[in-house]
């Protein structure tokens, strides 16, 4: 199985590129929730697929989609002016997008990013994202507690950046954040204290740091306030592969997910983003569909 952390590693350090322009096409106000799907969740469908695929999910009901895919300064193999309008025409807006933000992104000569990341910024604003989310850390970046403070500079400066353009810079968690340790404390807690939530904001995947020993409701209790954005996932013991639990439909797993999604809502929880990586057997655009009719049904 194609495991989430396996696609970063392959491929999002080589689809970097984002840059600076224009205020995004909307924005969310403190009363407002929205709910999407990570299209990571249909991968192989938007893969052969794309527009289809879109079609699909649309008539399911889903209206938000955050992207896992943007390589040459393209969403899914569009232009980002020419996938806003395919979003639009079927009634959806793209909010977020997962780009990693690596080390070759930065400039440490001239104390400034590249023309690549840029691009990607200005990308995601053309597209109508309102958040710019790096769902990873190479593990070099946090080699030792300088290195990470350096690159968490770094972060602050992104979030920055994108706020020039309307938008907002986050960082997703897998499960190393929490089971790794630098120079004694713990690699989740050094990115908290040292990213600035002023224009860092973090989106808590609610499953992934079971592989990690913690929980979801733990950490949101621990941080509160900090999680501005949620991917909301469910995790049972995994079947085999490498790690000890996968995702599943929503509600038939341990990761006490309306529990964790009710907690983080009555702090500030903006994007709700539904993901599901791990499908026991089921098609995946049949458990994006129960996953949000069991979204629906919690009230989101």
């Amino acid at each position: 199985m194609t495991t989430r952390r396996n696609f970063l590693k392959q491929s999002a350090l080589a689809s970097a590129a984002l840059a600076l322009s224009s205020h995004s096409s909307f924005s969310l106000n403190a009363s407002q929730r929205l709910l999407g799907i990570q299209l990571y969740s249909v991968r192989e469908d938007m893969k052969n697929d794309p527009l289809g695929t879109l079609k699909k999910l649309a008539a399911i009901g889903y209206q938000y989609v955050e992207h896992a895919n943007y390589m040459d300064r393209k969403f899914y193999g569009h232009a980002p002016a020419d996938f806003k309008k395919i979003l639009s025409d079927l009634g959806m807006k793209m909010p977020s997008g997962h780009t990693v933000l690596g080390k070759q992104h930065w400039n440490e000569s001239t104390k400034d990013f590249t023309d690549a990341w840029k691009h990607t910024i200005e990308d995601a604003a053309v597209a109508g994202q309102q958040y710019v989310v790096s769902p990873w850390l190479d593990a070099s970046i946090y080699e030792t507690e300088d290195s990470l403070k350096r690159f968490m500079e770094v972060f602050n400066k992104c979030g920055e950046l994108c706020n020039q353009s309307g938008m907002k810079f986050g960082y997703h968690n897998h499960d190393f954040e929490f089971s790794k340790k630098v120079n004694g404390k713990v690699l989740y807690d050094l990115i908290l204290g040292l990213t600035n939530p002023k224009v860092v904001i973090q989106q808590l995947d609610t499953g992934n740091l079971f592989n990690g020993g913690v929980k979801a409701i733990d950490i949101i209790k621990k941080f509160p306030g900090r999680f501005e954005m949620m991917h909301v996932k469910d995790e049972i013991l995994a079947a085999g592969g490498h790690e000890k639990y996968e995702s599943t439909i929503l509600g038939k797993g341990i990761a006490q997910v309306k529990e964790v999604i009710d907690h983080g809502a009555s702090e500030g929880t903006k994007l709700f983003i539904i993901e599901q990586e791990a499908y026991q057997g089921i098609a995946p655009m049949d458990c994006a569909k129960e996953d949000y009719e069991v979204m629906k049904k919690w009230g989101y």
